[in-house]
């Protein structure tokens, strides 16, 4: 078994965290009948006896003592870190795998990646390392962070250039909140695009994910339940977007159900590595498989179902649904179509009762509607885990290296350009040290380059499919 690190940056990096950890302790608590410390919670968790004092040795087969996630917790404010050691998750983080300060980054990518980065740097890397430590065969980071404040963009992409030096050969996922267009903080362009560049350059994966998106799915998922559609059928705590049943007792909060949709996308994304299954896909081969092109290692995701009916005996007519709504926009973690843009390749993770012939048919089902590149027309990665999410029988992520992410990053570029040309709100950057303007305009470099590239791959859209001509061998 090998285990990952989670890295949570900023304020949203930590929110979403936050339900990722509770999420996580619901799922082991609903498989883990025994209290047994498994392979499976060693992925994320440590097992430490406490009585001893101190860190205290880890404990291995044994009852679970005390589980400690294996997660940093990064941010330039106190507010979050606090709230969650004060809230019902406390014992599962020490005081060594945190780093906070009280000012915070004021939205500025430059206070946050080149301030706080140098300021922070050993510190971070120090605990790092002793996370690290801990694990027998580390196999990937994970960073969480929103693109559109100062830690999050800023001191987030710090640390993942600092991951590829200190451990170059750990896989880096990168899940990414973008800002909506009616973001509240009006230097989030500047900030998204100064961190884009980082990404391009230093993660080996990156799911983007939209406010927007998210929001959309919260209300619809409410408008379903308000309106009586749903009926009697909706089973109680199987709303991806529901915290009902976790260690949440307080009062939820205005972006818990958003926030729970990116953890249960994380918990999909690593429940191979976690749990058995006839088909395990391990998370090294999502990046081999998926991303043909090192620059272009953004997946467009998307979840189904999004809450599921009382009857679990599935008949397989739901089950082909569930394929279909997940190359649909309404359950896309970002505002793109791909079914109608170009599929460089597509890993689809399936959870529960489901047979290797259905994964088998649906792919031949869905194949003629979709557009894949001329040199990958069996672009199909797929993965089956056995054990479905709580309070579901089944469940599917999609993970789809598309074109379909090119006007997601056209809009930011031009939401940074509006700013750029008047120089608006430079001032505040380029009195940091190290900052000069330099850095704006290789970053909207960086990004054109990038949309470029998607430009390309979309001309050949619809073109003829050419085979690659084969050696001929004279007699």
């Amino acid at each position: 078994m090998t285990q990952s690190v989670v890295v949570q940056v900023g304020q949203c990096g930590n929110q979403v965290g936050c339900r990722f950890w509770d999420l996580a302790l619901r799922e082991h608590a609903a498989v883990n009948k025994k209290g047994i410390y498994d392979e499976a919670l060693s992925s994320f968790f440590r097992n430490v006896d406490t009585r001893t004092g101190g860190d205290g040795p880890d404990i291995y087969k044994g009852k679970i003592c005390s589980l400690k996630a294996r997660a940093l917790l990064i941010d330039m404010e106190e507010g979050v870190v606090n709230e969650i050691l004060q809230g019902p998750l406390r014992d599962v983080f020490d005081s060594k795998q945190l780093i906070t300060d009280v000012s915070g980054s004021g939205n500025n990518w430059a206070v946050g990646h080149k301030l706080y980065g140098y300021q922070y740097r050993e510190n971070i890397v120090e605990k790092l390392r002793r996370t690290a430590e801990h694990c027998d065969c580390l196999q990937c980071f994970f960073i969480i962070h929103s693109m559109g404040g100062g830690t999050g963009s800023g001191l987030g992409t710090f640390v993942l250039n600092l991951l590829e030096d200190e451990f170059p050969e750990v896989y880096r996922f990168v899940t990414s909140v973008y800002p909506s267009g009616e973001d509240d903080v009006i230097t989030s362009p500047y900030n998204s695009v100064l961190a884009m560049k980082e990404l391009n350059e230093h993660a080996d994966c990156v799911l983007p994910i939209e406010n927007e998106s998210l929001f959309d799915i919260v209300n619809k998922i409410n408008q379903m339940i308000s309106s009586g559609k749903l009926g009697s059928t909706v089973k109680q705590n199987s709303l991806v977007t529901s915290s009902a049943a976790s260690a949440k007792t307080l009062q939820e909060k205005p972006f818990d159900a958003m926030n729970n949709i990116v953890a249960n996308l994380l918990l999909n994304l690593t429940s191979s590595a976690r749990f058995e299954g006839s088909l395990n896909m391990d998370l090294n081969e999502i990046s081999m498989n998926l991303v043909p092109f090192p620059r272009l290692h953004y997946l467009v995701s998307s979840l189904t179902p999004l809450y599921t009916l009382a009857d679990v005996n599935v008949p397989s007519r739901r089950l082909d649904q569930m394929f279909s709504d997940a190359f649909s926009r309404d359950h896309q973690l970002i505002r793109a179509d791909p079914k109608h843009s170009l599929y460089l390749a597509c890993a689809l993770l399936v959870r529960g009762n489901v047979q290797v012939s259905d994964l088998r048919r649906n792919i031949e089902r869905l194949k003629p509607s979709l557009h894949f590149v001329s040199w990958n027309q069996e672009g199909w990665k797929t993965g089956l885990c056995s054990v479905p999410p709580v309070g579901h029988s089944h469940s599917l992520l999609a993970l789809a290296n598309n074109t379909c992410v090119k006007p997601t990053f056209t809009e930011l570029k031009d939401r940074f350009m509006k700013l750029y040309k008047k120089k608006a709100h430079l001032h505040h950057y380029l009195q940091i040290d190290g900052m000069e303007q330099s850095c704006f305009s290789e970053a909207v470099s960086s990004l054109s380059d990038l949309i470029e590239e998607y430009n390309e791959l979309d001309a050949t859209k619809g073109g003829p499919r050419t085979d690659p001509s084969r050696l001929k061998i004279a007699v």
